[in-house]
């Protein structure tokens, strides 16, 4: 019957860490992170359509300038979730534009002009609509990396100068993959000690019914 007690507590232990390591990763992956994908040309050449994104849960008063985000806007967009880029956040000045030439127009923040390698061919508006916004306090203007073809903080001035308020942020999108696959790969590993304690579960229940057969047709003799 030793045999048998080993693989049972073996089995339980196997079994319990499993589950736990997979409802914990699961609810860490659900509860920390938000995947996403593109669905438009907004964000090139930054992201392409089809790429997929992740982003860290946060609350909307962490995110600051540059920081892309997730957020969701349906009376704008009509999406779930929309990627923008934050150039303002509460109480910034934001005005375009510095400069005539398209290509070297600069959008400034608190009269500083940003540089923003990371806009297409390198056009900062390009759409030669000049603004001049102070965000309100509690909310961030947005605008995409693409700025000849995204419907983003500048064609809605009427309302708040454009802005969206900051709880309708989902998340900030994150370069890094590490630990949202650190986490997957935790709950498959947890999935695999699960199946293993259960097949050890059923093993000791197998080989106690067989020792208990073995004593019941050779009786100990006194």
């Amino acid at each position: 019957m030793k045999q048998a007690r080993r693989l049972a507590v073996t089995a339980w232990v196997m079994g319990s860490l499993g589950l736990v390591l997979v409802i914990a990763s699961v609810l860490w992956l659900r509860t920390g992170y938000v995947l996403s994908s593109m669905s438009g040309e907004n964000m090139r050449p930054t992201y392409e359509i089809g790429d997929r994104i992740v982003a860290e849960r946060v609350d909307g008063d962490e995110v600051g300038r540059g920081d892309l985000v997730l957020f969701t806007a349906p009376e704008r967009y009509g999406e779930p979730a929309v990627i923008q880029r934050v150039i303002g956040v509460g109480g910034d000045r934001v005005v375009c534009c510095e400069g005539t030439d398209t290509t070297r127009e600069r959008i400034t923040v608190n009269g500083k002009a940003l540089s923003e390698p990371y806009v297409k061919d390198g056009i900062a508006d390009g759409l030669h609509r000049p603004y001049d916004v102070t965000v309100p306090e509690g909310r961030l203007f947005l605008l995409g990396d693409y700025r000849q073809n995204s419907r983003d903080s500048r064609f809605f001035a009427e309302d708040h100068g454009g802005t969206v308020p900051v709880g309708a942020i989902m998340g900030r999108v994150i370069d890094s993959y590490a630990m949202p696959m650190l986490l997957a790969s935790a709950a498959l590993f947890g999935l695999l000690l699960a199946v293993v304690g259960l097949v050890l579960g059923i093993t000791a229940r197998s080989v106690r019914r067989r020792q208990a057969a073995q004593v019941a047709l050779w009786p100990e003799r006194g």
